[in-house]
């Protein structure tokens, strides 16, 4: 079983949302003096983040953009323990944006000041004003397997006692972790807020002698496959391409019953020095042109927000788009977060022995 330190992971992930602050394309001032631009992102895909959302977006509106790539959670840990940083917006997975607003490190929004903001959905809407952060993509969760070994069609037949010792989960501490605690509410028939999750650590102990691995890392799992250590994971959609890409016989599945999803978010922090910038760079990252854009598997593979983008079978392929997105659950971050230190524990003391 995997067995690392919690500390440890977290010292090393900010170690690695710590590193040097990178320059991606410089101006001179612009016509409203704000010329620079300091922005926190997420470390896959760095890439195709530089080449199709920062560099176009430095030379469109001839801003300094400087970068600070990491996993959110450690770039959220390294901002709130930095009174003095220069980072100006955040792109932060759900949990952790509202985590950020509630412990007062995000600006309230002027949504005014966006103009894209209409192409958002009602309820997008309404949670950018309430964690004041503006979701950019929706991903949710699915079921990924080696279909030579196994087929899986509900989230059920991971408790299957043919899959012991062959599958790998997401660690509480990711991005998906809370989801694979509702997974298991679900499994158990009693709601996570219900019960304080109660019945859910159950049925995870239920679920134990089948868990390989419980990673913080999804570029864990591409070895994991190609060794045969693994026959099926729980993943995100944006992990999807990275990890078929370990063998043909590799598939990707949503169960029918539906899913939990995860908005990707971006925050103005507090003592951001660049605001109007700041603003331009949401408006741009809701822009009809980029959310098409990143959408493809070329790019971020990101399910666009803009109600007025329409993809292509092969860009709306594993992503929480269309028929996926309908039936994706939310899940109640605001009661996560409060209840996420115990649970933490509790995973610890079950999951990572």
């Amino acid at each position: 079983m995997f067995n690392k330190k919690k500390i440890g992971l977290i010292a090393a992930s900010v170690l690695v949302a710590g590193s040097a602050i990178i320059s991606t394309a410089c101006s001179s001032s612009n016509s409203n003096g704000s010329n620079k631009l300091v922005v926190s992102t997420f470390g896959m895909s760095t890439k195709q983040m530089q080449r199709d959302v920062l560099k176009p977006f430095a030379k469109k509106f001839n801003v300094k953009v400087s970068t600070q790539f990491g996993d959110s959670s450690a770039r959220l840990t390294q901002i709130e323990h930095n009174k003095n940083t220069s980072v100006d917006v955040a792109e932060f997975a759900q949990n952790n944006a509202v985590t950020a607003n509630k412990k007062g490190l995000a600006k309230k929004l002027d949504t005014s000041k966006i103009k894209n903001f209409k192409y958002l959905s009602k309820e997008q809407q309404k949670l950018a004003k309430q964690i004041n952060a503006v979701p950019y993509t929706l991903n949710s969760c699915g079921i990924i397997y080696n279909s030579k070994k196994v087929k899986i069609t509900s989230w059920d037949q991971l408790w299957s006692k043919s899959l012991k010792g062959k599958i790998a989960i997401p660690d509480i501490t990711t991005t998906f972790g809370p989801a694979m605690l509702y997974i298991a509410g679900d499994h158990a028939g009693t709601a996570v807020t219900s019960d304080n999750g109660v019945a859910a650590f159950k049925a995870l102990k239920a679920l134990k002698p089948n868990v390989v691995k419980t990673y913080t890392s999804s570029s864990d799992l591409v070895n994991m496959f190609k060794n045969g250590e693994v026959e099926a994971a729980v993943v995100g959609d944006y992990s999807v391409a990275m990890i078929s890409a370990a063998s043909s016989s590799i598939k990707y599945r949503v169960p029918s019953s539906g899913t939990y999803a995860n908005y990707n978010t971006i925050s103005i922090l507090k003592n951001s020095k660049n605001t109007a910038a700041a603003y331009k760079y949401i408006d741009y990252r809701l822009s009809t042109a980029v959310q098409k854009k990143v959408a493809s598997a070329k790019s971020l593979n990101n399910a666009p927000v803009n109600t007025s983008v329409t993809l292509s079978a092969k860009d709306a392929e594993n992503k929480a788009y269309g028929a996926i997105a309908k039936r994706s659950k939310t899940i109640d971050y605001s009661y996560v977060n409060s209840h996420l230190s115990g649970w933490i524990t509790k995973w610890n003391k079950l999951m990572n022995k």
